[in-house]
């Protein structure tokens, strides 16, 4: 069994996506002077790895804490969408997808994570391939980039409104391009917000 980790590192003011709050991770006591250590983090929902749920975009009030243990582990695919500005290739998606639960899509960015490279020009995921997903019963769409989409969010919309989760951010995707079968573990901190870092990773 291989397990491979899919979740970047929380650091101190590490890049978010543009406009939101930078995290700040502080050590707070330390073993000479405290006798123990601890740190400090402040961080906003939807930065590093991070799950959004339905709340995020839907105004429905449903926390991530609440989430099914089930919707958060299953089969994955993933499919490479790698120089691609805009994928909408819905057919690809039912074929690729139809006997898992949990759809990657490698977009090649989570080796850019932290430049400036990766705030702009990653490939977006068209309104037709989300209503597939939604249609096909997917418990969470990942990738390795700031988002599926941009304003207005149509992509985020369809598919959280469906009670699909989202995974952003995610890193090593590219180990897993060639396996044929592997699962996904995507577990975000029980907080009672709309999303939540998360820990996330492939086993096979």
């Amino acid at each position: 069994m291989r397990i491979i980790d899919l979740t970047q590192t929380i650091t101190h003011n590490m890049q978010v996506y543009p406009g939101d709050k930078p995290p700040s991770l502080m050590q707070s006591h330390n073993i000479s002077t405290n006798g123990y250590t601890n740190h400090l983090l402040t961080t906003g929902m939807h930065a590093g790895t991070h799950i959004d749920g339905s709340w995020h975009m839907v105004d429905n009030n449903k926390l991530i804490a609440d989430t099914p243990l089930d919707s958060l582990i299953g089969k994955g695919c993933i499919i490479d969408i790698r120089d691609i500005s805009i994928f909408s290739d819905a057919q690809l998606v039912r074929e690729k997808a139809a006997s898992c639960s949990i759809i990657l899509f490698y977009t090649g960015y989570g080796e850019l994570f932290g430049t400036s490279q990766y705030l702009s020009g990653y490939p977006l995921v068209a309104n037709n391939v989300a209503e597939v997903i939604a249609d096909m019963g997917i418990k969470l769409l990942g990738m390795d980039s700031l988002s599926p989409d941009i304003e207005p969010y149509e992509t985020h919309k369809t598919i959280l409104s469906k009670n699909i989760l989202i995974a952003e951010n995610l890193t090593n995707l590219h180990l897993l391009l060639g396996e044929k079968e592997f699962q996904i573990i995507a577990l975000p901190l029980k907080i009672a917000a709309d999303s939540a870092p998360a820990r996330i990773v492939a086993i096979y």
